[in-house]
């Protein structure tokens, strides 16, 4: 027996992340991009990530063309931008809104986030509703500034110290 969706779902809320970007590049599809909060390291070396995507996504299917994406960690004031590209926009509006550029992979980062990785997918894993996406990373950039939290469905900022 495994619990219900909406259990799961609940449960879940109580898991407080980091808000993340994915964003990609193809000849047939332009640029794209999905809000996601499933996104870890899994190796340092070599240096590897992970990120989990709806199987149904749009932005899966640029990734699976062209090999490459970033991941774009958001900061504290980027609730909109995380609220743009988590869908009821189009691509092009999703980008028109949101200050970017094309990394040196060939897959457009966000110019503000806080940080940006951008790799070459290595592997992936179809699990349930998802594609597990682990990808190398081959360049990175940090930016200062304090992250974007999401908890129990919304957002919160680090308290000060």
């Amino acid at each position: 027996m495994t619990v219900n969706v909406e259990d799961f779902k609940k449960a879940l809320q109580h898991w407080a992340s980091g808000v993340a970007v994915v964003t990609t590049y193809s000849e047939k599809l332009g640029v794209q991009g999905m809000t996601v909060t499933a996104f870890t390291s899994v190796s340092v070396e070599p240096p590897q990530i992970l990120v989990c995507l709806n199987q149904r996504a749009d932005t899966r299917e640029g990734i699976e063309e062209c090999q490459h994406f970033a991941v774009n960690v958001l900061n504290a004031a980027q609730q909109d931008v995380s609220n743009q590209f988590a869908g009821g926009s189009s691509q092009q509006e999703r980008f028109a809104n949101t200050p970017w550029q094309m990394g040196l992979s060939g897959v457009p980062i966000l110019t503000e986030s806080l940080m940006s990785l951008e790799c070459r997918v290595v592997d992936k894993i179809l699990s349930g509703t998802h594609w597990i996406v682990i990808g190398e990373v081959h360049y990175s950039v940090c930016r200062s500034g304090e992250p974007v939290l999401y908890y129990r469905g919304d957002y919160r900022q680090l308290a000060e110290a």
